[in-house]
């Protein structure tokens, strides 16, 4: 981006706001030979070509979709900044910064269909492959500094593979194997253009809208865009946690907004960080810092204690969850079905489905299953794990454990695993016989 474009941008919003609305809403016409030449003026180490498809998301970007671009030219300047200095640190073009915006739209927890998270839309394998690590409760992928200094690594191992950077954006895209694929299809062509119609669809129009929005960007002003509440993070510090620790408590005893802090820390998914953690650097805003470490003990024991129990049960019990457990794969024999499987692993179908990104329940013989059971799962242990999924249902209530009857429950198993008599049980919660629902909650302490 041109150095001046951020001065232009604020000239350009006074200007705009003392003509009025109409000169707001007004959409400059433009030819093909403007923007190509336009192109040509940008200066980029990586080819920038120009043609019919890179227009069609020119005009995407510059006519119909115009509220979605302001919304980009707002975010330039909260992370714009980031990718630069971590691209200079590789030695990696600068313009790769506009490579974001045809991932994530600049937000940093947007999550594809695919499950890609992130800033750079990193899928679970490859996020891990470049250090960042994924969890129930936490997920570096949506952290900008993490995701953004792996999606440089990335990028250079992809342009040291193909020694062209069209490429190295396509691979980014569709994965090296894909490129090398379609360049085989091709007759061994070398370059984007050349090998185009034998890439997946998605990754035909990967390229082009990366051109196209380096382009919308550099010359937004002549399109009579411009950038209508700029987006700036706030300064901040960090301080080390290495306990459970609840977001939402510790907000409350700072008087800051939840949401201010959750911004600061996309990575943090499920409002708390885990136990066992060790050295988070919770970021938190600068003028906060020294009442924390003022108050250091008192706030972090209280941040230990609040949603421990019901956080971890969410984290055993939600479908697709690996929290806690251990993977195992399986190889799918003549005669199984997800059920079985299901059954003879102690997990539920959704779990398999989310685990292994099945639609249903359609399995084959000779498929390789990822199974994730709990530690220390065995035949001589298995039938435990019934009753600890009991016990972990149970919350606090006004003063009492309640307890949520899960699918399958019996008084009888509900009694024994909280050790009550069933007459005991049917007492507490004035039941009339032993019939009990699914959601039904039971009080199960005195």
């Amino acid at each position: 981006m041109r150095t001046v474009l951020f001065v232009i941008f604020m000239w350009s919003v006074s200007l705009a706001s003392a003509q009025g609305v109409a000169d707001y809403d007004y959409i400059p016409d433009y030819t093909f030979e403007e923007v190509e030449d336009r192109i040509s003026c940008i200066e980029s180490e990586i080819p920038l070509h120009f043609n019919e498809k890179v227009k069609g998301f020119v005009d995407y970007f510059t006519i119909r979709d115009r509220p979605y671009t302001r919304q980009i030219l707002n975010k330039t300047s909260l992370y714009f900044p980031l990718f630069e200095s971590v691209f200079e640190k590789y030695g990696l073009p600068d313009e790769l910064k506009y490579l974001a915006v045809v991932e994530s739209g600049l937000r940093a927890n947007a999550i594809s269909h695919a499950n890609a998270v992130g800033l750079w839309q990193f899928v679970s394998g490859t996020g891990r492959m470049y250090g960042l690590s994924n969890d129930w409760y936490l997920d570096e992928r949506m952290d900008p500094y993490e995701a953004t200094d792996a999606a440089a690594r990335h990028l250079r191992d992809l342009y040291d593979m193909f020694d062209d950077w069209e490429l190295a954006l396509a691979a980014y895209n569709c994965g090296p194997g894909n490129v090398r694929k379609a360049i085989r299809r091709s007759g061994y062509k070398k370059s984007f253009w050349e090998i185009y119609r034998y890439l997946p669809r998605e990754t035909r129009s990967y390229v082009p809208q990366f051109v196209a929005v380096c382009y919308a960007l550099n010359y937004a002003p002549e399109h009579n865009l411009f950038p209508d509440n700029l987006s700036f993070t706030p300064e901040f510090d960090t301080v080390m946690v290495s306990q459970y620790f609840h977001l939402e408590t510790f907000a409350n005893q700072l008087n800051v907004c939840l949401d201010d802090l959750l911004a600061l820390n996309p990575n943090i998914k499920r409002g708390a960080i885990p136990e066992g953690t060790k050295n988070f650097p919770l970021k938190v805003p600068l003028q906060l810092k020294k009442k924390i470490e003022e108050n250091r003990i008192v706030l972090y024991d209280t941040v230990g204690k609040v949603g421990r129990e019901q956080l971890d049960y969410l984290a055993r019990n939600t479908p697709g969850s690996t929290y806690g457990r251990i993977k195992q794969v399986y190889r799918v024999r003549s005669g199984d079905v997800l059920g079985t499987i299901a059954q003879k692993y102690h997990v539920r179908i959704s779990d398999l489905r989310a685990w292994n990104n099945l639609n249903g329940n359609l399995i084959r013989v000779g498929q390789y299953l990822k199974i994730w059971v709990l530690p220390t799962y065995s035949s001589s242990t298995k039938d435990l794990y019934a009753s600890n999924a009991r016990t972990k249902s149970s919350v606090s209530y006004e003063g009492k454990s309640i307890y949520n009857v899960r699918p399958g429950d019996t008084l009888w198993e509900i009694a024994k695993d909280h050790q009550f008599s069933i007459e005991k049980l049917k007492q507490m919660n004035n039941l009339q016989s032993n019939t009990i629902k699914p959601g039904q909650r039971l009080i199960i302490s005195d």
